[in-house]
């Protein structure tokens, strides 16, 4: 069979270009964020991971002689196996004295209280859950040019003693062990527990300033409800926050708002204390930069200082199925992540990461959700040189006594 031949003039085959024509497959790497990253990472020092290293080899015993990496101990001790050793949050030192606390930047604590739920309980268990999966990570991010190792202090001081039949003794609790860790001037990061602790938490925090609090609250529902069920549960912590003089409720921004789990109860309370709602279609409609530019307007509109209160069920319940209330709709993982960054990007006096529930979790990826944004968020603060600026803000500082007791416990060491 005869064929005409091609016209060329006309195709776009690349075997038909003529061999002059210029062409351009890369892109100029030095634009990418990627490159950027790249060439940062050698401008991080690396002192802590040294020092981390020589600390595993003292406290676990030098390794075998069989192994040729001698910074391996025998027992493991720091960040490495990450599927071994006794977890604190990210392998950071566990301060059993929690007047050690003031030594760091941050302190992690969880509070194991699910009294609040009012649906599928098992938030009692976020914080184990989230310290066991936070072993899997770094503290390096490589897009962020952040190790928080290196740049930053961090402690956990482990749970507070919470009551599983009272709600207020527990508030009570928590709040004493927030107002501990804040007037020591290091940052509270609150793993709860559901979502009733908002309310303490920030309580905590307002008894040791005399200086205004506003409120960045990311969820799918409002939360400000006086009472539900009689009690001060997980539907109500910001009705009981802002009736606090030094928590405004102007100041009260709520981003991810709406589906079919919010009570009209809430919605009167929003309407009354004119606080601020961006559903999540608005996040659609305006995008991420411009809610963040929004919600941190209003957030620190005459105020000093921003808390993070941030539900995990805010985001879409197809990713973090290990929840007590479960919302689909939500934000997509990476609109969470960015939205949460770039408040945490101008500062804040404290954060909790709440209603993570272990028993519906699967594969751990709510509890890793958790996670991931709590580590966002202090590199965040860090980048942006804002990890610590709320200390200039603590004039009533509590002090709260401690016990007496010498020596070791459960040991044989005199």
């Amino acid at each position: 069979m005869f064929c005409a031949p091609r016209d060329r003039s006309r195709s776009h085959h690349p075997a038909d270009r003529p061999l002059t024509e210029a062409r351009a497959h890369h892109p100029d790497l030095s634009r990418l964020r990627g490159w950027k990253a790249m060439k940062a990472e050698a401008d991080l020092p690396e002192g802590r991971w040294d020092e981390e290293r020589r600390w595993a080899l003292r406290m676990g015993l030098t390794g075998a002689d069989s192994i040729d990496d001698k910074s391996i101990p025998t027992f493991a001790r720091g960040e490495l196996p990450h599927y071994a050793g006794i977890n604190t949050f990210l392998k950071a030192p566990y301060a059993e004295d929690v007047l050690e606390v003031a030594n760091y930047d941050a302190t992690v604590l969880g509070i194991p209280f699910d009294g609040g739920t009012t649906y599928r309980p098992g938030t009692r268990f976020g914080p184990q859950g989230v310290r066991k999966i936070s072993a899997l990570y770094t503290p390096y991010n490589y897009e962020m040019a952040v190790d928080l190792r290196e740049q930053m202090t961090m402690c956990d001081a482990g749970d507070v003693f919470t009551i599983p039949a009272n709600i207020e003794k527990s508030f009570d609790q928590i709040s004493r062990a927030v107002s501990h860790v804040f007037s020591s001037g290091s940052l509270p990061i609150m793993i709860g527990g559901d979502h009733s602790i908002g309310f303490p938490c920030v309580r905590g925090i307002a008894e040791c300033t005399s200086k205004k609090i506003g409120i960045v609250h990311f969820d799918r529902h409002a939360d400000i409800q006086e009472k539900d069920l009689d009690e001060r549960m997980h539907t109500t912590p910001w009705f009981h926050a802002t009736n606090m003089p030094n928590v405004p409720a102007k100041n009260l921004v709520q981003i991810g708002i709406g589906g079919w789990q919010v009570p009209r109860e809430a919605v009167k309370v929003a309407r009354d204390r004119e606080t601020n709602i961006i559903t999540m279609g608005d996040m659609e409609k305006m995008g991420i930069d411009k809610t963040a530019e929004m919600a941190l307007e209003m957030a620190w509109d005459g105020v000093d200082m921003v808390y993070m209160s941030f539900d995990i069920d805010s985001i879409d319940c197809g990713f973090v199925p290990g929840t007590g209330w479960p919302e689909p709709g939500g934000f997509l993982p990476r609109e969470a992540l960015a939205l949460a960054s770039k408040v945490a990007a101008e500062g804040i006096c404290g954060m909790e990461l709440v209603e993570v529930s272990p028993p519906y979790d699967t594969s751990d990826i709510t509890a890793l959700m958790g996670t991931r944004v709590i580590v966002d968020v202090l590199g965040s603060l860090v980048a942006s040189g804002k990890m610590g600026a709320h200390k200039r803000h603590i004039d009533k500082p509590v002090t709260i006594p401690h016990g007496q007791f010498e020596g070791k416990r459960w040991s044989n060491a005199t």
